[in-house]
């Protein structure tokens, strides 16, 4: 037993808020440490005392085993929790903290070396009989072999970095054709996202579920698990969506899971907290696809279902306490769902920006570092935070989902809040039959459903600038003259005119239609606006360049206020010349060569944002002019990358 008196997170965020709040409860002392674009962050106040790390980038700050140890000295901690990303899988951060007389709250560094690395892993689990995909994961990585073996398993296959998680550095090849290419690009950001380009090749299914096992350890010989997540709904291989139970998973099935998931952490000596995921088949068949060493992103789903504080086990195993409960005394009750929000468009670009205005929902569980006045940068991943409900079945989940979607207000850049729920509210997800391809099958039919809901509140969205732009609510007295809008909507552009006849009612005029309006403030600073009966709580701020960003319930919606430009100026569809950045990032690849025809879909260059390499492509066939950017070179939203012939 060593107890833990002052604990170092080395962590940021979402995370490490939730590691102090239970630190906080338990009585012990916390420390937070910071890069310089995290200066003023909730979890830096929130913390007993904070180190500055310097830098801005992970590399220079979350990655510095150095600087993070020099933390824990300067503060006095006798503890470190990694939360989970950064450093929180490397067994040489774990034996450093060992080694200089600290508290390492995870598992040994000896395990996270045998089950961190997804070969290593896999070799294990094959000794102890866990299920595992036909593949290969030998040590000659060349490109040759790698080929050589892709042919012997057979198409479709799946490239995965054999470090690491998250979705990185992972490419589903369907033939042969495209291997070099999946080859190329995964082992590039691996290298980029862990410091190792090691590959492995795993035959793939291409229609199954992500389901996981919550394990916990403890140094006295007792594994349990806490129960299944289901995490199918994913883009670009990380997961969007989770929940527990899994609809597909029955008592039977969840107990042979749970036993494959303990033995493999036993085989490896665990102790802590410890993710088992696995591949699901339809025809209820399951293979291991890794295990984290760590505690996961989608750990409040356990939590919620069980009752249990899981970082306080992690600080109480970690002291040298014994497991509290035994296998037959962990209860399951009702469901729960989390989606996590991200500073992401609707096609899962991520964007930077500054929250001009944030609100948490009422009745929700938000785990967030958000702030009114933050910055979200382009150094760290793009989730903001996680919304958990708990409902007494998994329809009550939904509803209360939706509800919590709805009540989340984050205005100033965008985010996947009105994408969420409508893949929540989606038929396929209702039903409990959502597979990892759910979003790439249907994520287009979702876009659809976003864009017929910001056509059907664009009203009462219209009437949240004019209050805005104007000097408050309507004027208690009528006024007979009309205030004219001109509002850009992509490349819709709404003329209205808005006539204040008195008792703050509005007559509406929109070329031959006539709506009647009510509007004003709802006492929560929200405005509460009715257009022909219909009533919708609305919430607008003014961003940069004359633009408004409007929540009107779940739905989001970006606007220009045009109506002091010409009507001419206003965008034309096609009409662009120029190929402008979608988002912050570093070019690390150029493929376009001045002079070339292209055609729409072709790869165009390719950015790295937020810790993901992003292909940008051609939006229509071309022929380029100008190539403004060369690889290394960092571009900011909306700069110039690429010119076209008229």
């Amino acid at each position: 037993m060593k107890p833990i008196t002052r604990l170092l997170v080395a962590n940021r965020g979402e995370i490490a808020r939730r590691i102090l709040r239970s630190a906080h409860r338990l009585g012990i002392r916390t420390v937070a440490v910071y890069a310089d674009a995290d200066a003023g962050s909730p979890h830096v106040l929130e913390a007993g005392s904070a180190v500055a790390l310097g830098g801005n980038t992970s590399a220079d700050s979350y990655l510095r085993i150095d600087k993070l140890l020099a933390a824990a000295k300067a503060s006095g901690a006798d503890a470190v929790h990694p939360g989970y990303g950064f450093l929180s899988e490397n067994p040489d951060f774990a034996q450093a903290v060992l080694d200089a007389g600290l508290v390492w709250v995870g598992p040994p560094p000896a395990a996270i070396h045998a089950l961190g690395n997804k070969a290593a892993a896999k070799q294990l689990a094959l000794a102890r009989g866990v299920p595992c995909l036909a593949g290969y994961q030998g040590s000659d990585q060349t490109d040759a072999r790698l080929q050589r073996e892709a042919d012997g398993i057979g198409y479709p296959l799946m490239v995965k970095a054999t470090a690491g998680g998250g979705g990185r550095g992972m490419r589903l090849v369907i033939d042969a054709a495209g291997l070099q290419a999946a080859l190329d690009s995964a082992r590039s950001e691996a290298l980029s996202s862990f410091g190792s380009g090691d590959l492995l090749l795993e035959r793939a299914l291409l229609r199954p579920r992500h389901v996981e096992l919550q394990v916990f350890a403890d140094a006295h010989g007792n594994c349990i698990h806490l129960g299944e997540r289901d995490c199918s709904v994913q883009r670009r291989h990380q997961k969007l969506i989770e929940e527990s139970p899994s609809p597909a998973v029955d008592a039977g099935l969840r107990e042979r899971m749970g036993a494959c998931a303990v033995a493999l952490a036993q085989a490896a000596g665990y102790v802590g907290a410890g993710t088992v995921e696995f591949l699901l088949d339809e025809k209820g068949d399951f293979f291991l696809m890794e295990m984290n060493t760590r505690l996961q992103v989608e750990h409040p789903v356990t939590e919620a279902l069980t009752g249990l504080d899981l970082v306080e086990w992690q600080l109480r195993i970690a002291q040298g306490e014994p497991l509290p409960l035994r296998q037959d005394q962990v209860n399951f009750a009702g469901h729960a769902i989390e989606v996590r929000l991200c500073a992401e468009d609707d096609h899962f670009s991520p964007h930077t920006g500054r929250v001009l205005h944030f609100m948490a929902p009422a009745h929700a569980r938000f785990d967030h570092a958000l702030q009114t006045g933050g910055e979200v940068t382009p150094f760290y991943d793009a989730m903001l935070g996680k919304l958990i409900v708990h409902g007494a079945n998994r329809d009550q989940a939904i509803e209360k989902m939706l509800a919590a979607l709805g009540g989340t207000q984050v205005l100033g850049l965008p985010t996947n809040r009105a994408f969420l729920a409508a893949a929540v509210a989606h038929p396929v997800f209702r039903a409990g039959e959502a597979l990892i391809p759910f979003l790439h099958e249907h994520g287009d039919a979702i876009r659809q459903t976003l864009q017929a809901r910001q056509q059907q509140v664009l009203l009462p969205a219209a009437l949240a600038v004019h209050f805005g732009a104007g000097p408050g609510a309507a004027q208690a007295l009528p006024c007979p003259f009309g205030k004219a809008l001109r509002l850009q909507h992509g490349e819709q552009v709404l003329a209205i005119t808005v006539f204040e006849t008195g008792e703050g009612q509005l007559d509406m005029r929109s070329g031959s239609q006539r709506h009647t309006a009510s509007g004003g403030p709802d006492g929560e600073g929200r405005l509460f606006i009715t257009v022909d009966g219909l009533g919708s709580v609305v919430q607008a701020c003014r961003v940069p360049e004359g633009r408004w960003h409007v929540q009107v319930g779940a739905t989001d919606i970006w606007l220009k206020d045009a109506s002091l430009e010409p009507a001419a100026g206003l965008a034309a569809a096609g009409g662009t010349l120029e190929l402008r950045a979608p988002f912050n990032g570093k070019v690390i690849a150029v493929s376009a060569v001045a002079g070339a025809a292209v055609r729409r879909g072709d790869t165009l260059l390719v950015i790295e944002s937020m810790k993901l390499e992003h292909a940008v492509c051609a939006t229509r066939d071309a022929v380029l002019a100008a190539v403004d950017v060369v690889p290394g070179r960092q571009v900011a939203t909306g700069q110039l990358l690429l010119r076209f012939a008229a």
